[in-house]
């Protein structure tokens, strides 16, 4: 699934390419991706003569700011937008089509059809499901240390799933966490309360460090990432144990082990992230 880093670089590819176009019909071949309004003719109706403006991003989801209304959109496991002409073909994946009074079109395909979309008014799409609950940005100043700390200090729940969860932390999934844990020296199945101050800061600066570099790089391309032009992001070739089991430690030469955490692979250095 994307990460932050991930849909940021899609956020900041579809600025280049659609800002400033005016929508003239939306085809929807997949209605179960459009969550709100319902019936589907609604969303499709609102969006007409509707002017992107500005695509922001939280967490990650994307935010789709247009004349009266804000579309939240999330790309799940294997969504991606593409632009378009409007005589290009496009295949059985393709399930929505934004066609703009240019001529062009961006459309959203999904192999697996996970991904969703919700149309508010524009201004409420931040008080109501899904983005209300969501937790700080790791890149915004909302992001403390003292807030990672409450946070942690509240709940016996391994380190790992809590920074998983959205409501903690937002954007951050299996990929980062695994490595902002190995470069912190934490071990992911360390509960949350038991880490010291010491560890909390360098963790929170590691989440932040991590984070801003593999935007840098254009996200990571694991399995079919890909952004909005076709091009693969790069910070995959810095990782330094995500998908890389069995392999040695970049840092110390042990070699690295993959672990099932809350459900999911995990991937460490047992001599770098002890479990103490």
């Amino acid at each position: 699934m994307p990460e932050l880093p991930e849909v940021e670089t899609v956020r900041r590819t579809l600025e280049q390419l659609v800002l400033g176009k005016e929508i003239e019909e939306v085809s929807v071949f997949w209605p179960k991706i459009i969550k709100a309004p319902e019936p589907i003719e609604q969303f499709q109706d609102a969006l007409k003569g509707q002017t992107i403006h500005e695509i922001g991003r939280r967490g990650k989801f994307l935010i789709f700011t247009l004349d009266e209304y804000s579309m939240v959109s999330h790309l799940r496991m294997e969504g991606k937008y593409g632009v378009h002409q409007k005589d290009e073909p496009y295949d059985k994946h393709t399930h929505v089509i934004f066609k703009f009074t240019d001529g062009s079109e961006l459309r959203y395909r999904d192999v697996r059809k996970f991904g969703t979309m919700h149309l508010f008014a524009k201004g409420e799409e931040l008080e109501r499901l899904p983005l209300v609950h969501l937790g700080p940005e790791p890149l915004s100043e909302n992001f403390t240390v003292e807030g990672l700390r409450a946070k942690l200090a509240r709940t016996n729940r391994k380190i790992k799933p809590v920074l998983l969860d959205q409501t903690v932390v937002v954007g951050i999934g299996n990929i980062y966490v695994d490595e902002s844990l190995f470069r912190s020296g934490i071990h992911p199945e360390r509960k949350a309360s038991t880490l010291s101050l010491e560890e909390i800061v360098k963790l929170h600066a590691e989440i932040i460090a991590t984070l801003a570099e593999a935007v840098e790089k254009g996200g990571s391309t694991i399995r079919s990432y890909i952004n909005s032009q076709g091009q693969i992001g790069m910070f995959q070739l810095e990782l330094n144990v995500y998908g890389r089991k069995g392999e040695d430690c970049k840092t110390c030469g042990t070699p690295l082990e993959k672990l099932v955490v809350a459900g999911r692979g995990t991937h460490i250095c047992p001599s770098c992230q002890p479990f103490i």
